[in-house]
């Protein structure tokens, strides 16, 4: 059977029978409750304008420090700190853009705050995703994350994660060291105007859309444009916080 995953929020997406126990559907997809049909203690997913910010604004928002920032990431404290700290900030090398690739892989369908609660145990599970460790599991490693409760424990996903850190070593013996960072750096776009609202700010670009065609003919699964544009987002090869938004003024020069 072949071991593609469906891409997240489309009509191929995961249905309630392929999810496990512990996966939950992703607030403000179709996969989820709408806006108009979330509790008030809903959580926007991460740059985009589904779910209710803590303001219903699609806008900048003054964070407890009064600094401005995209309203995702007033929600909780731990998407404040990830807004902050991470998201956008250019990442490079080999490891740390198979964790982003594989994060948001695991995240499809679910609420991006699920994967930052379980973030240490996917990095205890997974060898701090170096991607020679992963690319040798066996069935015994799969037994074994399958019973994590500190990951997803979705079959398929956990194969993407594997098969795709086969494909990372098999890029890099082919293509040298820092291949995967090369190949996606690659598709950085060319500096657009920064978003004005979370509205502004697609879910994919043509350029996510070559990036996962690329990947996907190296041997990489669960890269569909959705997925690969938010790598690009979560590694900082595009800049999509809001115009106004501090990270825009703290953050390292990148590709907007």
């Amino acid at each position: 059977m072949s071991d593609e995953v469906p891409e997240r929020g489309t009509s191929e997406g995961l249905s309630a029978t392929n999810s496990s126990s512990d996966e939950v559907p992703e607030r403000g997809t179709s996969e989820g409750p709408s806006a108009t049909n979330s509790s008030s203690d809903e959580v926007p997913e991460r740059g985009t304008s589904e779910g209710l910010s803590a303001t219903n604004s699609s806008s900048v928002v003054a964070g407890p420090d009064g600094a401005l920032r995209c309203p995702w990431a007033l929600s909780t404290p731990e998407y404040l700190a990830y807004h902050d700290d991470e998201w956008g900030h250019p990442v490079h090398g080999d490891t740390g853009l198979y964790e982003r690739l594989t994060l948001e892989a695991f995240q499809s369908g679910l609420s991006w705050l699920t994967i930052l609660g379980k973030r240490e145990g996917f990095r205890r599970a997974f060898g701090g995703f170096d991607p020679d460790l992963v690319a040798a599991y066996d069935d015994t490693d799969v037994t074994r994350l399958l019973s994590d409760p500190g990951i997803v424990r979705n079959r398929a996903k956990v194969s993407a994660a594997i098969t795709n850190a086969r494909a990372v070593v098999r890029l890099r013996e082919a293509d040298g060291d820092g291949a995967l960072d090369r190949l996606v750096w690659a598709h950085a776009s060319e500096p657009r105007p920064a978003p004005e609202t979370l509205d502004d700010v697609p879910a994919t670009t043509p350029e996510s859309v070559t990036l996962a065609k690329a990947l996907k003919s190296r041997g990489f699964v669960f890269v569909g444009p959705t997925t690969a544009y938010a790598t690009m987002q979560a590694a900082g090869v595009v800049d999509d916080h809001l115009a106004d938004c501090v990270a825009r003024q703290t953050q390292p020069r990148r590709h907007s």
